[in-house]
């Protein structure tokens, strides 16, 4: 999966390669956003509407991506919602939450259009010693990569939603679970994400002139 390199996060303004993530739509590789039903009228802001996180706030107007070379979570379900910007404007998000998160060789990047040209902010972790999420919650627009489920239940009601502490979502919505979630070569795009805590080893964080996204 591509990264931007030691030497990117150094000086490079070369924009990486961009991932060509087409193909066709399989079980075990698919866009969980892409799950009908994810489109429920409650208004979120980067939290869960009976969540355990009080991160009230309102998102920005840039999506970011990350990426990771594995994703393992234990305790994930995942409801329709609507994702809110300063402006008033809305969103479409598919709400998810997970208990405890592990991933392996993690980057984070947002691309600004500025005054003098185009940056990305990217933050990279997890190389040798994965990501340590907990009570993560996500606003995803999209997610990527090869997946496996224990235990899985797709189309419960939203509102009785039990795998992940305070991941139930409004009465009548359509919502997914799991007891554990394995994803490998995830690209993902978000809106918003929240933890209880975050544990990032080997955090290196930079700020590059040019397009140098995850992927």
């Amino acid at each position: 999966m591509p990264k931007p390199s030691d030497e990117a996060l150094q000086a490079s303004q070369d924009a990486p390669e961009q991932y060509d993530g087409g193909g066709g739509t399989r079980w075990r590789r698919f866009a969980l956003i892409a799950v009908p039903g994810l489109t429920a009228a409650a208004v979120l802001g980067g939290m869960t509407t009976q969540g355990l996180l009080a991160a009230s706030f309102a998102v920005s107007g840039d999506s970011f991506k990350m990426s990771a070379d594995q994703l393992t979570g234990q305790g994930f379900t995942q409801y329709g919602d609507v994702a809110e910007s300063v402006d008033g404007s809305g969103r479409a998000v598919g709400l998810s939450t997970v208990n405890t998160a592990d991933l392996e060789n993690l980057c984070m990047s947002s691309l600004w259009d500025l005054g003098i040209g185009e940056a990305t902010l990217v933050i990279t972790a997890g190389e040798t010693d994965p990501v340590h999420g907990t009570d993560l919650v996500l606003d995803l627009e999209q997610l990527r990569g090869n997946a496996e489920f224990d235990q899985i239940e797709i189309g419960r009601d939203a509102s009785t939603l039990d795998k992940a502490e305070g991941g139930q979502g409004p009465a009548g919505g359509f919502g997914l679970q799991a007891d554990e979630i394995r994803v490998a070569d995830v690209e993902l795009t978000t809106w918003a994400v929240t933890s209880g805590s975050l544990r990032l080893s080997g955090l290196n964080l930079a700020v590059l002139p040019g397009n140098h996204e995850c992927f």
